[in-house]
């Protein structure tokens, strides 16, 4: 079985073919977009990509013209050989991974399904209409804080309304800015309910959101994180896999836990928090919520929301992997037990 690397770029892309030997048989510079035709073309090859915004669609194709798509981490690659010696092309890039690929059988991250994929793009793009709003709205804040003038508190929605309210004559450059907040006031507003008919045709997500705090937003990065939940062995694993486990640094006889990770999505474990304290805010009386305080009282606030976050992920897992809805007497006895010891 051949080797195909491709190194991928918004325009042309470098192609090395190398055979079962490791010697190459083909080098090409293709363009991205006509890279289907050319994998259709090719015998049942390896086809090695590294991750960036085109890999997991040339996967698609490459999968769909018969070969076995590998996607290696971006953080891997270095340790391959790429841009070793302060040398990078694409040619060498290319060669590099085809090498190392007909040499050892280089392992893949996990592809996600296309239904995972839509559910990322959506949240992602609702995300940009929401900082975009902010920025908006830091700006018009700024400009009347500098004015001496204080507007009634609300939220986000209202946010433009209240600023009409207050001033009597609104300057043609603020009116530039709150016309723009009210658009996307109507945008974010289509987005959740285009994310809540998402999540209740998704059975996952419909037990996900039985627990407190979880919403269509957080459920839905869940699936699209997960994708298979058979990719996982346990809950912690999954917590790891997410970043919301300490990191260590230790060395010889000293040993030094750190803060969280962070690895994994950064958008679900934004998630996970705001879930978190939106639990602790609306369900303070909750089993779940009040073995967070327990934790609070020896660790500290910020320390608590981030392990009921962890908590949250752990729980979200064994509901999805055992095909059930929360059940809140799990966490009053944890809370029992905590109060025993």
């Amino acid at each position: 079985m051949n080797h195909v690397a491709i190194d991928l770029g918004g325009r042309k892309s470098q192609v090395c073919v190398r055979d079962e030997r490791g010697e190459i048989i083909e080098e090409r510079a293709e363009l991205t977009g006509r890279l289907g035709d050319y994998l259709r073309n090719q015998a049942p090859s390896v086809v090695i990509l590294e991750t960036c915004s085109e890999a997991f669609h040339v996967a698609d194709l490459a999968r769909a013209a018969g070969h076995k798509p590998i996607v290696v981490a971006a953080t891997l690659v270095r340790s391959l050989g790429v841009g070793a010696r302060r040398v990078k092309t694409d040619r060498r890039d290319a060669q590099i991974l085809s090498e190392v690929s007909s040499r050892v059988d280089l392992s893949s991250v996990h592809i996600p399904s296309p239904e995972a994929r839509r559910y990322k793009t959506v949240c992602s793009m609702r995300e940009g209409l929401v900082c975009s709003r902010t920025l908006l709205i830091n700006t018009v804040r700024g400009w009347l804080r500098a004015q001496g003038i204080r507007i009634r508190s609300g939220q986000a929605e209202t946010f433009a309304t209240r600023v009409y309210e207050k001033l009597t004559e609104v300057p043609r450059f603020l009116e530039r800015q709150l016309r723009a907040i009210l658009c996307l006031n109507e945008s974010i507003e289509d987005a959740d309910e285009e994310l809540a008919e998402l999540a209740q045709t998704n059975a996952v997500c419909r037990r996900l959101m039985t627990i407190p705090g979880i919403g269509p937003v957080t459920s839905l990065r869940f699936a699209a994180a997960l994708d298979e939940v058979g990719r996982f062995e346990s809950a912690h694993k999954v917590e790891a896999y997410l970043g919301l486990v300490p990191g260590e640094n230790s060395s010889g006889e000293r040993q030094r836990r750190t803060a969280i990770t962070k690895a994994g999505a950064p958008g679900l474990r934004c998630a996970l928090i705001q879930a978190a304290w939106c639990a602790r805010r609306a369900r303070g009386d909750h089993p779940m919520v009040e073995w967070s305080l327990e934790v609070e009282r020896r660790r500290g606030k910020r320390v608590a929301i981030t392990a009921l976050a962890r908590k949250l992920a752990g729980i979200m897992f064994a509901i999805w992997r055992d095909g059930s809805v929360y059940d809140p007497g799990l966490g009053a006895k944890a809370v029992a037990s905590i109060a025993t010891a």
